[in-house]
């Protein structure tokens, strides 16, 4: 189905994000994926073929451009592509809003050039083991020391944890007032008391450095604050809609990744004397799939639109999440199911973009909690 979203300017980019992935990362896969990290080297990469920052102002090294549709064309590339791992969507769909509009110009200065050649790969520090989803209830506490913050406590589940220069820290700088006493603190690779612990042995996207973090004691000066104090709360739900649309555009691309890989096998495997797509059931199936790819596509591409004119809201966004991350999980059952026994094999693509699917059901809120924001926002 033809889209109408983007211009010239859009499709060049989606050409050197194209060359990039294919270039840098697919050659690689295999080995980021025995490994359980991306290399360093493909980060630096990422920053030559200009795909990191651009919407920083061109003193810090980008270009100003404040566009999310270069966030889903670089998405829908490296799906497309095959390519895995690089959390490039964590560094730019992420962590870029917290640091365009929350950083004060000194520590532009210090941060951002370095992200932006991807010397500093960023990460962001919320869940922990008991508090999951409530960040309200998060333990890991900084005290006030004058001139400094006294971290401790512990984070899980974060991506680009093993890599990462600079971590946005969700912490507890005033623990008697719940959400209302959270504050969001930068902490910098080699800060003594910051430690990483394993990297996370997970069931899907095994090149995806997700690791513990440990802060015991650690000393963070003031002027790694962002944002306002006891305001991190407020700071982390006004980027939490974007940070969904981000995922949404992982779920579609990957989604289709899928189909094309189902419909070219479908074409070829013979069974009972005839390609298995010339049975009806399959047949049915792949039609089924396409329609609802087609028809997820738009839904995404206006909330894409909406990012951008400022007008998303709350319940778009979780909508949006909830409903793509569900018919990609779906769509990715489905292929590998077509693919028969081969789908369960770990050298067909199949198998590892139905692993990696599975978690977007699970992070930037489940589809749960997803279904209960949109339910609120009716007024029940």
């Amino acid at each position: 189905m033809r889209r109408n979203i983007f211009d010239d300017t859009h499709e060049e980019f989606r050409a050197t994000a194209r060359e990039f992935f294919e270039r840098e990362c697919v050659p690689h896969v295999e080995k980021w994926e025995r490994d359980g990290r991306v290399s360093r080297e493909a980060w630096l990469a990422a920053s030559e073929h200009g795909l990191i920052g651009w919407e920083f102002d061109e003193q810090y090294g980008g270009l100003g451009i404040r566009d999310f549709r270069f966030n889903q064309i670089l998405s829908e590339e490296m799906f497309m592509t095959g390519a895995v791992g690089i959390g490039l969507g964590v560094q730019n769909d992420i962590l870029v809003p917290y640091l365009n509009s929350l950083t004060t110009e000194e520590q532009k200065q210090r941060w951002l050039p370095k992200f932006v050649a991807g010397e500093y790969i960023g990460s962001i520090a919320m869940s922990e083991p008991v508090a999951g989803s409530d960040l309200a209830g998060i333990k890991t506490t900084a005290q006030d020391q004058g001139d400094h913050w006294v971290v401790n406590g512990q984070k899980t589940f974060i991506s680009n944890g093993l890599l990462s220069t600079l971590v946005l820290t969700a912490v507890k700088t005033d623990p008697e007032a719940g959400h209302k006493g959270i504050s969001l603190l930068m902490i910098e690779d080699g800060m003594p008391g910051f430690t990483r612990g394993r990297k996370l042995d997970k069931i899907g996207q095994f090149s995806a450095d997700t690791a513990e973090l440990f802060f015991d004691n650690v000393r963070v000066p003031k002027q790694n604050l962002v944002g306002e104090p006891n305001r991190g709360f407020y700071h982390l739900v006004a980027n939490l809609p974007s940070e969904r649309v981000g995922v949404a555009c992982y779920a579609i691309p990957a989604a289709r990744r899928a189909l094309d890989l189902t419909k070219e096998y479908a074409a070829q495997r013979i069974a009972f004397g005839q390609p298995i797509g010339k049975f009806q059931v399959n047949r049915h199936f792949i039609a089924e799939m396409q329609v609802k790819l087609d028809a997820a596509q738009p839904y995404l591409d206006q909330c894409v639109l909406s990012v951008n004119d400022g007008s998303l809201s709350d319940a778009d966004a979780a909508g949006l999440k909830w409903w793509t991350s569900e018919v990609q999980w779906e769509i990715l059952d489905r292929c590998l199911q077509l693919h028969g026994g081969y789908g369960y094999i770990n050298e067909y693509e199949v198998a590892r973009l139905w692993r990696d699917s599975r978690v977007q059901r699970l992070y930037a809120g489940t589809t749960e909690i997803m279904k209960d924001l949109m339910g609120r926002a009716m007024g029940f």
